[in-house]
């Protein structure tokens, strides 16, 4: 099918210690019922989803993936969003970050960023056992604090930066190419791939490796006030996963970009529902099929207004509306006429 696919779900914002959103079943019934084909699942929830186990087991790959079949659902993509922040973290967020890791590796960022490794290979493995060919990730950071030069950067700082972080990612790429799986990462501020060019810095740094690739979210884009849809242009041959989440950028007299510390709902740059925002949506899709874009279109609810269930129900039909069947004719076929002999040299005058 040369098409995107869709409409999916990323689960992360929706799994809680409450029915029907604490089991596997729940989820996927609720899920179901929305309208999506296909969810996207993180993997810190042993209970929804065992990532060691399904790196380990193809068995249990099975009985999970017959899970979501049950209700007509298929896998699109893992999420190591929160692993993958914790393979780099520079030191003024370690206590920050602790809370994401498990307690035996809190208060020792080298055996956190162990850890973090290990989920992240661990979910090259589980990815090849469940038939998938692209993985959801961030990439860390230990240049966000100097993302802005002042005080002025000391020469080579940025260059020592990604160095250090191509050498840990390194091992982590050649795991997801011993699998077949592509790593994508979703470019965003906060974490040191969070645009074009910084991507590009990295992939210079492992040298073009081909699994690292990247999860086109534009909400991120649009935030930093970057061309979204050149982007597609000039990266499309990278973009192997792809979140669907709206914004909108309103920036005032007193706040822009960074938006004064200010709540989400008070910023001049906020997340909204699928529709509510400002991107232009049908050219994105239009775009993403023009270069044969075939991977899920993954609905990431983060609004600071609506509801989150109001927000998957009218996300679903959304994607649904923008899909796009590519045509496997051209509209003017019809008036093509046959080819003959020497037509075209008589044509040209020849």
């Amino acid at each position: 099918m040369n098409q995107i696919q869709g409409p999916a779900i990323f689960l992360a914002q929706f799994i809680s210690d409450e029915a029907p959103f604490n089991t596997l079943e729940g989820l996927a019934n609720w899920a179901s019922k929305k309208g999506y084909k296909a969810v996207q699942m993180p993997t810190l929830n042993p209970e929804i989803f065992d990532l060691e186990r399904a790196a380990n087991d193809v068995d249990y790959c099975q009985q999970f993936q017959a899970t979501l079949a049950n209700f007509g659902l298929e896998l699109s993509e893992l999420s190591t969003h929160i692993q993958g922040q914790l393979v780099a973290v520079h030191p003024a967020y370690d206590e920050l970050m602790d809370q994401f890791a498990p307690s035996e590796v809190q208060g020792d960022s080298q055996a956190r960023t162990v850890w973090a490794t290990e989920q992240l290979k661990l979910a090259a493995k589980a990815s090849a056992n469940l038939g998938l060919t692209a993985h959801a990730t961030f990439s860390g950071s230990l240049l966000w604090p100097y993302v802005y030069p002042w005080p002025q950067r000391p020469p080579r700082l940025v260059e020592d930066g990604f160095a250090e972080l191509a050498a840990r990612w390194k091992p982590i790429l050649d795991e997801f190419e011993r699998c077949g799986v592509d790593v994508c990462y979703e470019l965003h501020p906060g974490e040191d791939l969070f645009d074009g060019r910084s991507f590009e810095r990295f992939l210079e740094s492992v040298n073009h490796h081909p699994r690292a690739n990247i999860l086109y979210d534009p909400s991120h884009m649009l935030l930093q006030g970057m061309d979204y849809l050149g982007f597609i242009d000039r990266y499309h041959h990278r973009i192997k996963a792809f979140h669907v989440k709206d914004a909108e950028f309103r920036p005032s007299a007193s706040q822009g970009v960074y938006s004064g510390y200010s709540s989400w709902v008070d910023r001049a740059g906020r997340f909204r529902s699928l529709g509510d925002g400002q991107i232009d949506f049908v050219q994105i899709f239009s775009k993403l099929t023009q270069y044969g874009f075939q991977g899920w279109a993954v609905l990431e609810w983060e609004c600071c207004l609506k509801d989150s269930d109001q927000g998957a129900t009218e996300g679903a039909e959304f994607i649904q509306r923008h899909l796009i069947n590519k045509t496997q004719k051209a509209f003017d076929d019809f008036a093509s006429g046959t080819q003959q002999g020497d037509l075209n040299r008589r044509l040209l005058g020849l």
